[in-house]
């Protein structure tokens, strides 16, 4: 057995986004208000805090106005305010019909609101954290679980220094063990020990399953003449077509730079769709090339998203610790928003588990979780657009989008129906010979890009020769099941190129290029054998994100 060097806090989270941050953040306010020590330790896998956030970003700053009153005196990176919204229905590839704001959901309107650079907020957020005393540890992967006598004691830091085969190498340095009082998950959408949580303690078991999007982000330089700041577009229709949901996004930052972006629903049907080749083939509609024309492509990431909202989330609370924000699902689909709503649900946490610490209570169930959560904000958001989801699931985009209108514009989402959806992502797609096989165009190296130069952009790396971080329960099932079935469709999902089918000597193996992975967890979501478990890698590797 390996010897690990133990260290033991109060509070240990893990993820240093805006949910395990505004925890951090909260805790050492709360301890210092009332002079009592509180260790806190915040791990993070990414090679700094920022490197592995990705996110659109309008921001509301509701959560941030109580965490931090002061933001703007403390120099926060949020100065550029939302001037307008442009919202459309795409109806082809070259037309599109603006919608006025009195027909679209109220949700999308952005009055008041921000358009920044998680990554950027997140790094201040960690600078405000440590300066309250709270120590925080980039490039330490959270790798699994310390339970003894069926509770969360803590978790052991990822090995650095293992070859492919899982043997040590020079300068191995075993993980870690980082014990606590109470431990925070806030890894993300589908966090791999978020996962293991919700099975090893049941959480979901009165829930709907979780339904994820898979969310492309791009930052553009451009032509100052294109370039409008505060201005904010949505837009949903074409390419996407059929039973395949989404929307589309550009949002005008500061500096001459625009992002833009796609969001694929991922309980689409069609195993032959290409979430990647949609959104490069949408940046040719007039409503984005004419803004990007002449433009310089300066930074490319992917990233899942958990959208299932209210019905799906699970129990938070657990022994010895809570799930927050994404790693939970508290985005609010409706307001295409989850970054106040995990600073809350985070905040939240703080409060409980400081009361916990006061009483002199460690690795208990903190059940007054649920009940704090309840009466918050946060949840009274994800009440009103309980149904947001699961009603375009149902209805479609028309009747689905008459229906949320409707529903959150005259009665602020309190129309007595509840519409859920039960079929899991991974169960909707069709038999390869059931679809139509999407024809798509070649990209020009202008406004489209093939993925291996989009992966370039995002400054992926992991460390050569360690072991492969997405495990198969069975290597055969590629082949025998998928390709069969599905003509696996892991080649066409995967945002990074992971995967691949190739001929070798005359037979059809499956390859998987672990090294472009950018950890959106797409193929952990929308695997239809369920084949596929995403585990971290060694801390530091992945995407590193300057400003997303």
């Amino acid at each position: 057995m390996v010897e690990r060097e133990t260290m033991e806090f109060d509070v240990v989270i893990v993820g240093a986004g805006p949910a395990g941050l505004a925890t951090a953040i909260r805790l050492a306010q709360l301890a210092r208000e009332k002079q009592q020590e509180c260790m806190i330790c915040v791990v993070e896998k990414g090679s700094e805090v920022g490197a592995h956030i990705l996110s659109g970003a309008v921001f509301e700053t509701t959560a941030l106005d109580e965490l931090l009153p002061n933001w703007q005196e403390l120099g926060a990176p949020v100065t550029t305010k939302v001037t307008s919204d442009e919202i459309y229905w795409f109806n082809n590839d070259s037309k599109a019909t603006a919608i006025p704001h009195f027909a679209a959901p109220k949700t999308f309107h952005n009055t008041d609101n921000y358009i920044v650079s998680m990554g950027n907020v997140c790094r201040w957020l960690a600078e405000q954290a440590e300066n309250l005393g709270v120590e925080i540890f980039p490039g330490f992967s959270a790798h699994s679980l310390i339970i003894e006598d069926d509770t969360v004691k803590g978790i052991i830091t990822g090995d650095m220094g293992l070859d492919s085969n899982g043997n040590e190498k020079d300068g191995f340095m075993p993980g870690m063990e980082l014990r606590a009082k109470y431990t925070v998950f806030a890894e993300g959408c589908r966090g791999h020990l978020g996962k293991q949580l919700t099975n090893q303690f049941a959480l979901d078991q009165d829930a709907s399953p979780q339904h994820y999007g898979l969310g492309f982000k791009e930052i553009w330089q451009i032509d100052p003449a294109n370039h409008k700041q505060g201005t904010v577009v949505h837009g949903t229709g074409w390419p996407l077509s059929g039973d395949t949901n989404g929307g589309a996004f550009m949002y005008h930052s500061e500096n001459n730079q625009v992002v833009v972006g796609l969001i694929v629903d991922l309980n689409y049907s069609n195993p032959h769709l290409s979430p990647f080749d949609e959104f490069q083939r949408m940046k040719h509609h007039p409503i984005f090339k004419d803004v990007l024309a002449g433009g310089e492509r300066i930074a490319y990431g992917a990233r899942a998203i958990a959208k299932g909202g209210l019905h799906s989330l699970p129990k938070m609370h657990f022994p010895g610790g809570l799930l927050v924000g994404c790693d939970a699902g508290t985005l609010n689909f409706a307001k295409i928003k989850g970054n106040h709503t995990a600073m809350k649900s985070g905040m939240i946490a703080a409060e409980v588990i400081f009361n916990a610490l006061t009483n002199e209570q460690q690795h208990t169930d903190l059940v007054d979780y649920s009940e704090a959560f309840k009466q918050s904000w946060a949840y009274k958001e994800l009440y009103q657009s309980r149904n947001f989801g699961p009603v375009m699931h149902k209805l479609g985009k028309f009747l689905g989008g008459a229906y949320n209108t409707l529903d959150q514009n005259i009665f602020a989402g309190a129309l007595p129906f509840t519409f859920k959806d039960n079929i899991p992502d991974h169960a909707t797609l069709v038999d390869k010979n059931q679809a139509s096989v999407i024809d798509y165009p070649k990209p020009d190296g202008q406004l489209s890009f093939d993925k291996l130069s989009s992966v370039f952009l995002s400054n992926t790396n992991h460390e050569e020769s360690q072991p492969c971080h997405l495990k198969l329960k069975n290597s055969a099932i590629p082949i025998d099941v998928n390709l069969v079935k599905f003509d696996e469709p892991a080649q066409r999902y995967c945002p990074a190129g992971v995967y691949e089918i190739q001929q070798i000597a005359g037979k059809d193996e499956f390859v998987i290029n672990a090294q472009n992975c950018v950890h959106c967890k797409t193929c952990d979501i929308k695997d239809p054998s369920q084949n596929i478990t995403w585990v971290t890698p060694e801390g530091a590797g992945g995407p590193n994100y300057p400003n997303m």
